[in-house]
Formats: structure tokens, sequence, C-alpha cells
């Protein structure tokens, strides 16, 4: 089957590229890498022809009210215009989970606008809501004037492998159109400015983390389950200490500078066998064997 990623030199979009061709699939490649550039339209007749699912995995270049907004509304209206030319039969998104609740962000406005365009086209789609991936964790806090502190909010998250949303996004082009949105979390439950402090330590950046709950999110102020799934979630599998094991090097490397040493005392090292407990109030965590 001939598949058109949309963005698929991305973290996202090039394991999805992958995992597609490793399944036997005709996978065509599509970003301004390959010159296709959603936001003016060229390439992407070329790039969509005769392909019978198009998944798009594209992000805005800027948080900025106007441009966000601007990216993903063109974006989209050029997207679908170009399929319901060519009569693709099943559109994929990967968005957010959380959107709907978060309008106070033009970012997760410009991400609601996104699936509204996709749910009033004509084209059968799913939308695939996922929570905050393990790799993007570090780009969260929001620095103080000083340099020396981040400030980050505690509300509950259950981040995710990007190669499991990459594999659920497979499986959903090989299934038919669900002309709905579904979730995909990760399987433990954490407090976000405490998993960003374990990301920190081991990135072998010294800034303290301030619980905040006042800190931004994309522009928006987060209540204890803004971030959360509702039940009937897809769960995955791997869990916090297993990725961050598996990429230790990888974070030291990009975030270590000759004078920012690791912390060297033990005792404050996070352990990460242990989940943070669930809050009094907070949504209960769909189980692994659903």
């Amino acid at each position: 089957m001939r598949i058109a990623v949309i963005g698929g030199t991305g973290l996202v979009g090039a394991k999805l590229v992958t995992t597609l061709r490793h399944r036997g699939h005709e996978v065509v490649v599509a970003s301004r890498q390959c010159g296709v550039n959603t936001l003016t339209g060229e390439g992407l007749s070329l790039a969509i022809a005769g392909s019978r699912v198009v998944i798009d995995v594209t992000n805005s270049p800027t948080l900025n009210g106007k441009s966000v907004m601007d990216f993903f509304g063109t974006s989209s209206h050029n997207l679908l215009a170009t399929e319901e030319a060519a009569r693709v039969k099943h559109h994929i998104v990967l968005s957010i989970v959380g959107t709907d609740r978060l309008l106070n962000s033009a970012y997760f406005r410009a991400k609601m606008l996104q699936e509204e365009l996709i749910r009033r086209s004509p084209i059968p789609h799913t939308i695939l809501r996922s929570t905050q991936f393990f790799d993007f964790l570090r780009r969260i806090p929001e620095p103080h004037l000083d340099g020396t502190v981040v400030h980050v909010s505690p509300a509950f998250v259950q981040p995710i492998a990007a190669d499991e949303v990459a594999a659920a996004l497979a499986d959903l082009a090989l299934a038919g159109p669900r002309n709905d949105m579904i979730e995909h979390a990760g399987p433990e439950l954490f407090h976000l400015d405490e998993i960003v402090r374990h990301v920190m330590v081991a990135a072998g950046d010294r800034r303290a983390v301030i619980a905040d709950s006042r800190a931004r999110y994309f522009g928006a102020e987060l209540s204890n389950d803004s971030l959360t799934p509702d039940e009937g979630a897809i769960i995955g599998v791997t869990r916090f200490g297993e990725w961050l094991k598996q990429h230790a090097s990888t974070l030291r490397a990009e975030g270590l500078s000759p004078t920012s040493p690791l912390p060297h005392d033990d005792a404050r090292r996070p352990d990460f066998r242990t989940r943070v407990p669930r809050a009094p109030g907070a949504r209960k965590i769909p189980s692994l064997n659903r």
C-alpha cells in the first residue's frame, strides 16, 4: 500500500517511515527537506498522488499566536484539499492529549483548528492524540531570568516513547478510518516537574527545577489532569526508566557542557524504579491489560 507521511523527516515521522517500510509498504516521505511545502502547496500533489493513506505529523516551527494558527490552518486546508482531489481514503493526524482543555494557549487553539478542519472534511479520518514524548521533556521548562532555575508545573503527565507513537500510527494506517479521536499515553503517571528534573539531571543540567502551578505550558496554565488521557486510551509499555537508560548517553552529550558536571550526590539522584503516587482526585490510569 502507498502511504504518504507528511513531516516524514522529523522525530516521529522518520520512525514512522522506517516502521512502515519494514512492514513492506511503499512510503512517500514529504517534508520541506524533500521539496514539499504544506504552507504553499509546493510538491503536495506529486507527494500524495496514488496514496491510499496520508499521515500528517507536521508541527509548527513557531509558537507565535498568529504564525502558529496560520501554519496549522493553512497547512491543513492545503493538505485536505489535495487529498480530496487525489481521492485519498484515510487521513491520519498526530495531535496532543489535552488539546481541548488548553485553549488559552495559541498553540493548542491552532491544534484544535487543525482537528476541526479534519472533522469537517469529507475524507475519512483518524485523530491520534498522544501525551508528551520522553524526548521532548527538556524543552518544557520555563527558564528564570537569572538562568539558574526553571519553573515547571506539577500537573500529572503520562509521557510516552516516540517509537511507540510511530508504531501506533503505522497500525492505524493499516486499519479502517475511525472518524474519531483516540488517545495514546505511557504506562506511568508522574508529576511534570519531577520527570523534567530526572531528565535534566541525566543531561547534566544543574539548574534547579521549581514546581510552580502558575508555570506555563505552551502558554497555558495547567490543572492536575490537563495532560492526562481519559479512560479507554491506548497505553504503551515502555517505562521511563527503561527509556532513560537507553538514551542517557545521548542526553548527556546533548545537554552537558564542560562547566556543568553531573551531580555526584547519590542521595539526591531520582529513583526511577518508583512511580509518583496518584493524588486524590487525579484520573485513574487505564489498565495495561485493556
